[in-house]
């Protein structure tokens, strides 16, 4: 009797080891954590910082623009910079930049008389690193991470994100009412040179690029966003929720305060929405969606729900819950899309993809801070609020008719 046949199974493969446990993301997360802090902590202080010295918001609205304007101007640019030089590097100098600038603010803060011209100039230099850096994120992540483990490194990231949601808001209140507004910008300066720091420690692989003109490395880098359907569609919802975000918080506290009980629904609000993103991204840590950007467009679409319910002033435990909802799913779509993205799009590319990302997305939230108080005078706050409902919901959606959103996997 003749025995049978040896049978050769291959072995398992071995599972990915978490991204945490390699020293060099590890350095990254520990970096970007400690910024994701201090940068929270900044807007509290700012405005308080600003009224304080000038009584105005018309002031406010100045430095806070000045931080946005370049910010939009110069992202496109930063893109080609991350993607034609390292990105840690770029990243570093970045890091070393805002450092200096909140340490001049916290100067004029402490120093008791802080002058306009001053607070907005540094806002303006901070607001054109920031264009520099925000591309850097997605070649950092893969750079230091394995393909494999991108979904994790990305869902830890969102996490840390969250995290500094709750904890800077927090800290910028205590330090504000205990020591004064100077030293949360202090704060912000040690965390963004403690990031630096940890980045001149990491060793990050990249793509190098020819050396071709300014014009052929936007022109390239919008030809791989054109070229896939999926991104680009999708960035329209995207857009289209920055501006209904900043239609409710423009228009969002005024109802609480007037219709839902008072200013502690607002805040009591956000938290539940800080808790609510946590949670999404905690779940992106686990969930494997087989069509991972139709599941991320369809949670991002949760945002018309508060929208609705403001608009018709709901029930506050209802719109808080709502409120929630929606943030889960932002927490959700945040490390989703950028593991798509960093899997899909080669990585000689990958800054300036996420420069038109983050441009597209920004340049959407002054349209619904100017529209919004307008919209509101002339009809009321229920119409802004029920067609940024209507946008970010149908655009949204409307992503489900995009052939490449159903296929991606």
């Amino acid at each position: 009797m003749r025995s049978p046949a040896p049978t050769h199974e291959a072995p398992a493969p071995s599972p990915v080891p978490h991204p945490l446990r390699t020293r060099a993301f590890r350095l990254l997360f520990a970096g970007q954590a400690l910024s994701l802090v201090g940068d929270a902590a900044i807007p509290a202080a700012l405005a308080l910082a600003v009224l304080a010295a000038t009584g105005s918001s018309g002031a406010l609205a100045l430095v806070l623009g000045c931080a946005m304007v370049p910010k939009l101007l110069l992202l496109p640019l930063g893109g080609v910079v991350g993607d034609r030089f390292d990105a840690r590097a770029v990243a570093l100098t970045t890091d070393l930049v805002r450092c200096a600038t909140q340490l001049l603010v916290a100067v004029q803060l402490l120093g008791g008389s802080p002058s306009l011209v001053v607070l907005a100039a540094a806002s303006a230099v901070g607001g054109a690193a920031g264009a520099f850096a925000m591309p850097t994120g997605s070649p950092l992540v893969k750079g230091v991470v394995a393909t494999e483990a991108l979904d994790r490194a990305n869902a830890a990231m969102g996490v840390a994100s969250s995290a500094g949601r709750l904890a800077g808001p927090a800290l910028a209140g205590s330090l504000v009412l205990t020591v004064g507004p100077g030293w949360a910008f202090v704060l912000d300066a040690v965390t963004f040179a403690v990031s630096a720091a940890l980045l001149a420690a990491v060793r990050v692989a990249r793509v190098p690029i020819p050396h071709r003109s300014l014009r052929a490395d936007l022109v390239e880098g919008w030809r791989e966003v054109r070229s896939r359907d999926w991104y680009w569609t999708s960035l329209i919802g995207h857009s289209a929720w920055n501006g209904a975000a900043a239609v409710l918080m423009t228009l969002g506290p005024a109802v609480a305060v007037e219709r839902l009980g008072g200013g502690g629904t607002w805040v009591v609000l956000l938290q539940v929405g800080a808790v609510g993103y946590l949670l999404g991204a905690l779940l992106a840590d686990r969930a494997r969606p087989r069509r991972p950007v139709l599941t991320a467009n369809l949670g991002l679409a949760t945002y018309a729900l508060p929208l609705a319910l403001l608009a018709v002033a709901a029930p506050a435990p209802l719109t808080v819950a709502a409120y929630g909802l929606a943030q889960a799913g932002l927490g959700f779509l945040s490390p989703v899309w950028q593991t798509a993205v960093q899997r899909a799009v080669p990585g000689h590319a990958l800054a300036r993809v996420t420069s038109y990302d983050w441009l597209l997305s920004l340049a959407a939230m002054p349209v619904g801070y100017a529209l919004a108080p307008l919209a509101a005078a002339a009809w009321g706050p229920g119409v802004p609020l029920l067609a940024a409902a209507v946008a970010v919901g149908g655009c949204c959606l409307a992503t489900v008719l995009v052939p490449g959103v159903r296929r991606f996997r």
